[in-house]
């Protein structure tokens, strides 16, 4: 069927890396105006229009290699970048804090209207140890946390470093407490499988994954694993699909893991990031393509295991060198809309996929602090 009118639905996305992707220009929307288009990202409100993108929660991330004290600043600096982001196009883009003020956004959404903006937080090492510093950014409208991002936090193992907590630690168990009280939504992608079920283990509200895909369907740490996605009916939580071709395809996996091997046989960490670009350059193998069907393919998964109101989408644009061939953007929901409706999907699934279970997600985890 491919990016027809009838599949733009509304989008909320569960997270964009547009302020991290402008922290380089200084946040300067004179010299990268958002408004006109922006070809070297992945995100301009143009294409945002064109993809039906109704709510976007913008990552407030900061490298998890910064110290901790650094990566308060950091995020704050962040944080006022969305402020000011939304200032410069007050008719483009709305913040919302509330699960009242989404619902209206959204009732009141139109194709190329208003995208609703909301803030996600990525990492732990953002608050450092720090459950005031937690409750500050709750207040500044921040409205979930991932609870590790690349890096172990003092509280919590990340599924992308040595464990050595086996989980989250007795602090950890304190700060999903703390964002069970005070209504911000546990993120769970990037955490270690065992910091996965601690958290469900724990939390009184339902937990989100705000960009993560199925790990039976492709065996990268960063997805979720089947034993853990049965947990969310129970929970009420959401795993939102990214889009990320690292973590969707199979092929690219494995380009990359032979890439990671020949960077430490030439004496460089790939998990360091600059380093890693330099040496991708001289990397021989190209990078191989993935595909809307990949993409495709974790969501019925992902729907088979846990049902249909227990997923979402979480693009991760701006936050990766490359996206599936036809979704390179925030344009391609409509591409992919199309391709999950020539798989048999309904509409009223879409509806559910692209917004009504984030929805009542961020509607359930406000109403378990009220309660």
């Amino acid at each position: 069927m491919g990016p027809v009118s009838e599949a733009l639905f509304p989008v909320i996305d569960g997270h964009n890396d547009l302020p991290w992707a402008l922290r380089g220009d200084s946040y300067d929307l004179d010299k990268v105006d958002i408004a006109r288009p922006q070809p070297q990202l992945n995100t301009d409100l143009i294409r945002a229009k064109q993809g039906g993108l109704a709510a976007q929660f913008w990552s407030v991330y900061v490298p998890s290699a910064l110290p901790e004290p650094e990566a308060v600043t950091a995020t704050l600096e962040q944080i006022d970048a969305v402020f000011s982001i939304a200032e410069r196009y007050p008719d483009d883009l709305h913040l919302v804090r509330t699960p009242d003020e989404l619902d209206a956004a959204l009732a009141d959404w139109r194709p190329g209207g208003p995208i609703a903006s909301l803030m996600g937080a990525e990492g732990g090492h953002s608050i450092n140890n720090s459950l005031a510093v937690l409750r500050n950014l709750h207040r500044l409208g921040v409205r979930y946390l991932t609870l590790t991002h690349n890096d172990n936090t003092d509280w919590a193992d990340s599924a992308t470093d040595e464990p050595v907590h086996g989980g989250l630690t007795d602090f950890g168990r304190q700060v999903v407490a703390e964002m069970n009280r005070i209504g911000m939504m546990v993120d769970l992608s990037h955490v270690a499988d065992t910091t996965m079920n601690d958290a469900l283990d724990v939390t009184t509200a339902p937990v989100i994954f705000s960009h993560s895909s199925a790990r039976a369907v492709c065996d990268h740490p960063r997805n979720v694993p089947d034993q853990v996605l049965q947990r969310l009916p129970g929970n009420g939580g959401l795993c939102m699909i990214t889009f990320v071709p690292y973590f969707i395809s199979t092929t690219v996996r494995a380009w990359a893991l032979r890439r990671s091997e020949g960077a430490e046989q030439a004496g460089i960490d790939p998990k360091d990031w600059p380093a890693m670009d330099e040496f991708a350059k001289t990397w021989p193998e190209p990078t191989p393509e993935s595909t809307i069907a990949d993409v495709v393919a974790h969501l019925n998964h992902a729907r088979e295991v846990v049902g249909i109101d227990h997923i979402g989408l979480g693009g991760d644009y701006d936050g990766t060198d490359a996206f599936p061939d036809g979704m390179d953007d925030v344009s391609g929901y409509p591409a992919l809309m199309g391709a999950l409706l020539d798989e048999g999907w309904s509409a009223a699934e879409l509806n559910k996929l692209t917004h009504r279970n984030l929805q009542r997600v961020f509607r359930d985890v406000t109403d378990a602090a009220a309660g």
